[in-house]
């Protein structure tokens, strides 16, 4: 394992464990790391959470955090980019250098609205055709973090 995780991927406030569960699972698969932040909708001991994350819920880089604030404040000058159905600037458009903190809101209500408004420079999102709201939270996760990995070449990853 690299020093370094190609991605960190921080979830605030998720409320559904088999997404949470997936997402831990991809993360195992790619060497990204999990940080949860705030009131989790379940404990760690779900066992949706573990359903959907298999047999390998054990391997998952896992950290805690009680504010998005201290996420970024762990990992200064580190890029950040938030993931929203509700911004211009697409999830291709900006860069993922090893290491950089793919943040996702909570499945019903996104962001709380300070993060959304201090963080509004950070915001990218995933284009869709207008028939949905937003995208189920743990394939938006899969897409952003393998535009991270396509970025970096899939550094450590069997291209087989």
């Amino acid at each position: 394992m690299p020093a370094q995780p190609p991605v960190r991927v921080v979830l605030i406030e998720p409320e559904i464990p088999g997404n949470t569960g997936s997402i831990g699972r991809i993360c195992v698969g790619t060497g990204a790391t999990l940080h949860l932040v705030g009131r989790l909708g379940y404990t760690l001991d779900d066992r949706h959470l573990k359903r959907a994350g298999l047999d390998y819920w054990h391997k998952i880089e896992l950290f805690r955090h009680d504010t998005v604030e201290d996420v970024l404040a762990a990992f200064p000058g580190v890029p950040a980019h938030f993931l929203s159905a509700r911004t211009g600037l697409r999830y291709d458009d900006v860069a993922y250098p090893g290491g950089a903190l793919i943040v996702l809101g909570g499945e019903t209500d996104g962001f709380p609205a300070a993060v959304r408004e201090r963080y509004a420079d950070r915001m990218v999102r995933i284009p869709t055709n207008g028939e949905i709201r937003s995208l189920n939270l743990a394939n938006a996760a899969a897409i952003v973090i393998y535009e991270a990995l396509r970025q970096q070449g899939f550094a450590g990853l069997d291209r087989a």
